[in-house]
């Protein structure tokens, strides 16, 4: 079972978005939830510069894990 994603939360694309320089696998953080299934992402580089902030649905997203589900 997944939990709903939350403000930020790591996700990665899961299409590309091409009119914005993203592409499928991209990583990104939730800054905000706009609406329900709607959330604000914020894409930086590994200097933290941000190069892209969109609103994005939440089945383009894809959340990541960095432990095994049950031990958070």
């Amino acid at each position: 079972m997944s939990k709903p994603i939350q403000p930020l939360d790591a996700v990665a694309l899961t299409e590309d978005l091409p009119e914005q320089g993203l592409s499928r696998g991209q990583v990104g953080t939730v800054v905000e939830s706009l609406a329900p299934y709607v959330f604000e992402v914020e894409f930086s580089d590994d200097e933290g510069r941000t190069y892209a902030s969109l609103s994005l649905q939440a089945d383009q997203l894809m959340t990541l894990h960095y432990r095994p589900l049950g031990l958070a």
